[in-house]
């Protein structure tokens, strides 16, 4: 499969292609950008394009009221879909019902290792099952055959733009085609009457392991309770997320160092992995 580029001839690069369109979000500003511009140069969307978000059960709760409140205040419909054992292997939820303690997590953990092991920085398969297939198995229960898949990655970070791997889909980058930078993203909610009410850093999953060490120990200070959900994890399974330190080795280091770690950069890794994203 191709990667499909804005040739010029359409009038906007958020212009619709003429095939089915997957539009997923994060949950995050970009993806919500994304999907604003599209509504602009579309209109409403017609049925051959579809609006999901994956929860895996481990989003703030301000990352699903800012998922319902696009879907709102934009009257687009958002489908809300969850990992779920057995087949079909996913369900449709909503804001009210979405699952918001981990559950969808914990099911992949058990249906692919059997609680042997856990996802990490080389073995993504969290992001697979709780996204990627999710979503898949969805559309193809809608009776989809091929699609093209809408994929928030701006200009800014071109070196992620890559081809589909997968014969149903090929990848769209709407983004990238125009030119748009973290700065515009940053721009627009400035100026929107409401945006993602959460730290720098709390997207996606909240203890996601392909966040750096200082942004593990950044949550454990603010949000210590949703942080010990995954430092119980690698106790239960006795597996760990971090090949250097276990999340439960990061929460005891900041309350014994305190602030004083965050004053300075050599002492926790800067470094992000990336996001959970498709």
């Amino acid at each position: 499969m191709t990667v499909h580029f804005w040739s010029g001839l359409m009038a906007s690069p958020y212009e619709l292609p003429d095939e089915n369109v997957l539009l997923s979000i994060s949950g995050g500003r970009t993806s919500a950008y994304m999907l604003h511009k599209i509504l602009e140069a579309n209109g409403d969307l017609p049925d051959r394009c579809k609006v999901v978000f994956a929860n895996t059960g481990r989003e703030m709760p301000e990352t699903l009221d800012f998922v319902q409140e696009c879907s709102d205040r934009w009257n687009v419909k958002i489908t809300w879909l969850e990992y779920i054992l057995p087949k079909p292997k996913f369900k449709i939820v909503s804001h009210n019902s979405a699952s918001r303690n981990g559950e969808p997590f914990l099911q992949s953990v058990t249906s692919v290792t059997k609680d042997r092991y856990l996802p990490n920085q080389v073995q993504r398969y969290c992001t697979q099952q709780l996204k990627v297939l999710t979503i898949k198995r969805f559309l193809v229960s809608q009776g989809w055959k091929r699609w093209m898949n809408t994929v928030g990655i701006r200009a800014d970070e071109a070196h992620r733009v890559k081809p589909s791997k997968d014969k149903r889909w090929q990848n769209w980058f709407p983004l990238n085609e125009a030119i748009v930078s973290v700065k515009d993203v940053g721009d627009f909610w400035k100026k929107s009457n409401f945006d993602l009410r959460i730290m720098k850093g709390a997207g996606n999953c909240d203890g996601c392991f392909l966040k750096s060490e200082a942004t593990i120990a950044a949550m454990w200070r603010e949000h210590p309770d949703r942080m010990k959900w995954w430092s119980d994890l690698e106790a239960k399974t006795n597996a760990r997320f971090h090949k250097n330190r276990t999340y439960a080795e990061i929460g005891n280091f900041v309350s014994r160092q305190g602030d004083f770690i965050f004053n300075d950069e050599a002492f926790l890794c800067q470094k992000d992995f990336g996001e959970c994203v498709i």
